[in-house]
């Protein structure tokens, strides 16, 4: 079989939406998964009943929806922060990761692959309250590690996502996380690429998913400003390129954070210029 690649979109540009019409919708635009923000599904998303799991399950399959994993993990509850030297709130913030691989896992549980956890969230893991970048980083490699084996156990993956350093000022670079997922070890620990949020680089973009993709799990799609794919000037092709010659296996995933002008505009008008990348790579 020749080399395709799989599409899938984040779902909070759907948010006001029912769940299942904006499975319908997704499925519609020509996605094959979908990668959830669990506050778009309960603001405190460890209290998501079986029965729920199951029927959001139900609801994914019924459109032939792949899921994917979860993404903007810290939105809510609301409080959390995983580095902070308050050492109750930073167990009680890791606990919800524990919490989010098992949401994970119970949403992909008829799928080979269970998922994976984008840990991006810029505002809940950079310093605070008079913290070194340093001991803040270790607090989030610690925190990370502590997570890995139930995560590898359930068979999800967890990904600490480089950030620039607008956003946050712990893990700026691929190279950082990097680091982490080879001292922590696990089959639980990778990380991912976003095209808007590797703006820190210093390499090109494609040489940086070639340099790290062994450990290159996820890549989310983009423009520099957050606008939908095909809005601006990125090149994606590039990037493209370096996957398919090493024949990745995973999602690209669109993420935006202009929902401008509408969710279903979005989705398609990205697709559609992605396909066209993509056709024009040749073989």
């Amino acid at each position: 079989m020749s080399f395709r690649f799989r599409h899938s979109i984040c779902n909070e540009v759907f948010e006001k939406w029912d769940f299942a019409e904006s499975c319908k919708a997704i499925k519609k635009a020509g996605y094959e998964g979908i990668e959830i923000a669990p506050f778009t599904l309960n603001e405190y998303p460890a209290t998501i009943t079986q029965e729920q799991r199951r029927e959001y399950r139900k609801i994914m399959a019924g459109e032939g929806l792949a899921f994917v994993g979860l993404h903007w993990l810290m939105v809510s509850p609301k409080g959390l922060h995983v580095t902070t030297g308050d050492d109750a709130l930073r167990a009680k913030s890791w606990q919800h990761i524990h919490d989010l691989i098992d949401l994970c896992a119970d949403l992909a549980e008829h799928q080979v692959d269970k998922g994976i956890l984008v840990f991006g969230s810029p505002y809940q893991r950079g310093t605070t309250g008079g913290m070194s970048i340093a001991q803040a980083f270790k607090n989030y490699e610690a925190g990370i590690a502590s997570v890995a084996e139930h995560a590898a156990q359930r068979r999800v993956t967890v990904l600490p996502e480089a950030l620039p350093s607008a956003q946050c000022d712990v893990m700026n670079l691929v190279e950082e996380a990097a680091g982490i997922v080879a001292r922590v070890n696990s089959p639980g620990v990778r990380t991912m690429f976003d095209t808007h949020n590797a703006a820190d680089e210093k390499q090109p973009h494609p040489e940086v998913v070639d340099r790290f993709f062994d450990v290159i799990r996820h890549i989310h799609v983009n423009e520099m400003d957050g606008r939908h794919c095909g809005t601006g000037d990125y090149d994606f092709g590039a990037i493209f390129k370096v996957l398919k010659r090493r024949n990745y296996q995973g999602w690209i995933s669109l993420e935006v954070f202009d929902f401008k002008p509408d969710a279903v505009t979005i989705a398609t008008n990205s697709l559609r210029y992605l396909e066209q990348v993509i056709d024009n790579l040749g073989e």
